[in-house]
């Protein structure tokens, strides 16, 4: 379960505008990356991106890049693996979808008190 800390971090991540876009990126599967032909032991999700393949989407360099996916690691809404020489990146499913459940939640809350809040209010 995500703590008010994690919550944060992950809204501090996704409030830059480069970071925001990478991840948006990984999550739609807007980066393709192709496997290392010559080492076809290396076995990854299908849907899981590389670093190199993102950073040539951006005029940052690869460091800088690198930078930003590790901050969105940190958060905790993507996965990083390391396969022969790529790392490899994928969204982090359950971390998303628990986030996704917070929202939920707080629209059901005030959708079920909101006489509580708004009793005369009239808001447009």
């Amino acid at each position: 379960m995500l703590d008010m800390q994690q919550k944060i971090k992950i809204f501090k991540a996704l409030g830059n505008e480069t970071r925001f876009l990478i991840f948006k990126n990984i999550f739609t599967g807007g980066y393709v990356c192709s496997i290392d032909k010559k080492n076809p032991k290396v076995k990854v999700n299908p849907h899981a991106t590389c670093v190199s393949t993102i950073a040539e989407h951006f005029e940052y360099s690869l460091p800088t890049i690198s930078k930003h996916l590790q901050l969105l690691r940190e958060a905790g809404i993507i996965k990083m693996q390391k396969k022969a020489n790529k790392i490899y990146i994928e969204p982090n499913i359950e971390t998303i979808r628990e986030l996704g459940g917070c929202f939920t939640n707080l629209v059901e809350n005030f959708e079920n008190n909101r006489e509580l809040f708004f009793d005369d209010v009239v808001l447009k």
